[in-house]
């Protein structure tokens, strides 16, 4: 497994990460597999593992936990929080008040069944608390050695700045693919700058990269990009990505990660799988080289205004960066 560090001066962790919301997703869930995938992925040499307490209310912690039991010096733990859920999984609001902060991180360590949290960070930031009181409770338990580095995550330029202003922030996560590519015209630069490292989530844009998403989802947290004539657009480009992938010998899904590690090494991409059999795919994207006439096809393709419409609802667009 190849590694990189995460941020300037910051840990060193597997170059792909993995990103466990999906066993806790799923339904039905299978337990028994999620660990099994999780030891997997251990043993291929992924450390990096992307979870949070809101991720199943518990459930997905819980499973983490459970999975690297006996093994924790060989995993990287990022936990996000302060997205509120009711029972029924209707989004109640963001939480990000200093003792709320310092509550969740109790529960995630007892979840877990670990003594520091290698990652933590805000799922958002919450607009009815000053940012650098929820970050300063972070850095609070850092001092108490609870939680080892400061990550933030759906940040725009302006809040990662007043975010290092505080602490030093070590990982930015956010939604970066070939679909969706608003972070490199200010975000990552700053990022960059400031020596933050960056923790791609939606690395598939919802489905639509791997070329699996054929047809209009369900339900009502559908993002416009996969809705209507957006979606209909919006496949032409990836029906292009899936003749350069054919030609290429690689899945679709192998080719967009692919993009992803050539273009930005410095950029640490979460592969999100439920079941161990989709794991030798994952890692083999490490070993795919893409030529600089491989690249500029893609990127001609996927200009950063290639893709139409928002990657979340209305609803949580409005508390994502921009």
């Amino acid at each position: 497994m190849r590694k990189m560090q995460l941020g300037k001066g910051g840990p060193e962790v597997s170059a792909l990460g993995l990103g466990c919301n999906g066993f806790s997703l799923k339904r039905p869930r299978n337990d028994e597999e999620a660990m099994a995938t999780i030891g997997a992925s251990l043993d291929a040499g992924i450390s990096f593992l992307d979870t949070a307490d809101f991720y199943g209310m518990g459930h997905n912690e819980s499973i983490v936990g459970k999975a690297i039991k006996g093994r924790r010096d060989e995993a990287f733990l990022s936990v996000k929080f302060g997205m509120m859920l009711s029972p029924t999984m209707q989004f109640l609001g963001l939480e990000g008040r200093p003792n709320s902060v310092k509550n969740f991180c109790a529960y995630s360590l007892q979840r877990l069944g670990v003594d520091v949290i290698d990652l933590y960070q805000p799922g958002r930031p919450d607009p009815q608390v000053p940012w650098e009181d929820t970050i300063g409770a972070v850095a609070d338990l850092i001092k108490d050695g609870k939680v080892r580095y400061l990550g933030v995550s759906e940040v725009g330029a302006e809040n990662l700045k007043r975010a290092h202003a505080v602490h030093p922030v070590t990982a930015l996560e956010i939604e970066y693919s070939l679909a969706c590519r608003f972070v490199e015209a200010e975000i990552l630069p700053v990022a960059r700058e400031l020596g933050i490292g960056m923790v791609a989530y939606r690395v598939l844009a919802d489905g639509l990269l791997s070329g699996m998403l054929t047809e209009e989802p369900k339900g009502h947290m559908v993002a416009p990009r996969s809705q209507g004539d957006n979606l209909k657009h919006n496949l032409e480009k990836v029906d292009q990505l899936k003749a350069m992938a054919q030609n290429k010998g690689v899945t679709t899904a192998q080719l967009a990660v692919a993009w992803m590690l050539t273009k930005n090494p410095d950029v640490l991409p979460l592969a999100g799988m439920s079941k161990r059999s989709r794991l030798a795919e994952n890692v083999a994207v490490l070993d795919i080289r893409l030529s600089a006439e491989e690249m500029k096809q893609m990127e001609t393709v996927f200009a950063p205004d290639a893709i139409l419409g928002d990657r979340y609802p209305p609803m949580v667009m409005k508390f994502a960066a921009k």
